[in-house]
């Protein structure tokens, strides 16, 4: 199988090149090789790469930035995606399409099931969601992939941002209000090739297990860290409401997804996420 992967140089492309299958023909495409703001250069790297399947993990994520540049996210992620399924469709290629969970208000008590009805609450939220709609509208067996707090050890994230914040700062302050679920990467990756392979269509969602607020995230990637020489010494982490934190764009305050679908469809268990957090940082610091 011809497999192209658009946004390979994001933290999922990353994974996705690492985790790569035997018998997968890869082509990778990101920018500035293909420019999703143009249509010509979509349609010049897909018709270079004849694949048989697409993973599309390409977006705008800049959240705070979109209220601003709302015209510039909506091209990425929503009329370029548009312009990816519509080529799917002429040259009969299968899209597995990468999705958030800022699709939903977050105003929940319960994990979000893929059916229930989105209500983005951020311009990337809406963007993702009109996205969403794009692909569903323009093909009839698209699979759509939606998830939540990704971290890595490539690129730029959460796990990343409080390592270098716990060795430089007396302290720190982080949000308890809002609760998901922290997601490895590459767990991510294993599961859209398992899907990619199986043929699955519709729409799923995948994190790790657990449930944690970003202070519970912060904590435990302290104690990890401290326990793997990757930072200097504990420091005190205060949790605090998110009005303590205002940005221009808004969180969702609940965004555990409900990932009962995808168990039964993969058959697979997912990993809880201190343990995907643990594998990460000791790959960091075997990196070092």
């Amino acid at each position: 199988m011809k497999v192209l992967v658009l946004g390979s140089n994001g933290q999922l492309g990353w994974e996705l090149q690492r985790t790569c299958p035997a018998g997968i023909d890869l082509t990778l495409c990101d920018f500035p090789k293909v420019d999703f703001t143009r249509s010509d250069s979509i349609h010049q790297c897909i018709k270079a790469a004849t694949p048989d399947c697409i993973i599309n993990a390409a977006a705008y994520t800049a959240v705070d930035k979109a209220e601003s540049e709302s015209a510039l996210a909506d091209r990425i992620n929503h009329l370029a995606v548009r312009e990816i399924a519509v080529l799917c469709r002429k040259n009969r290629i299968r899209l597995v399409h990468i999705s958030t969970d800022f699709v939903f208000s977050g105003k929940n008590h319960k994990p979000w099931l893929p059916q229930d009805p989105p209500y983005p609450i951020s311009e990337y939220g809406r963007t993702k969601l009109r996205g969403e709609q794009a692909v569903l509208e323009t093909l009839d067996t698209p699979l759509i992939i939606r998830t939540a707090w990704l971290y890595s050890a490539h690129g730029a994230n959460f796990v990343k941002t409080m390592l270098r914040l716990m060795n430089e700062k007396p302290a720190l302050t982080v949000i308890d209000e809002q609760i998901g679920t922290p997601t490895r990467a590459r767990g991510l990756a294993d599961i859209v090739w398992q899907a990619a392979r199986r043929n699955l269509s519709g729409i799923f969602h995948w994190t790790d297990a657990g449930v944690a607020s970003w202070y519970d995230f912060a904590v435990a990637i302290q104690e990890m860290a401290l326990d793997l020489g990757l930072i200097k010494a504990a420091i005190p982490i205060l949790p605090v409401p998110a009005a303590a934190f205002p940005t221009p764009a808004k969180r969702p305050m609940y965004s555990v997804l409900d990932k009962t679908a995808t168990l039964q469809a993969l058959d697979v268990s997912p990993v809880h996420w201190r343990t995907q957090l643990k594998a990460m940082l000791t790959e960091s610091q075997n990196a070092s």
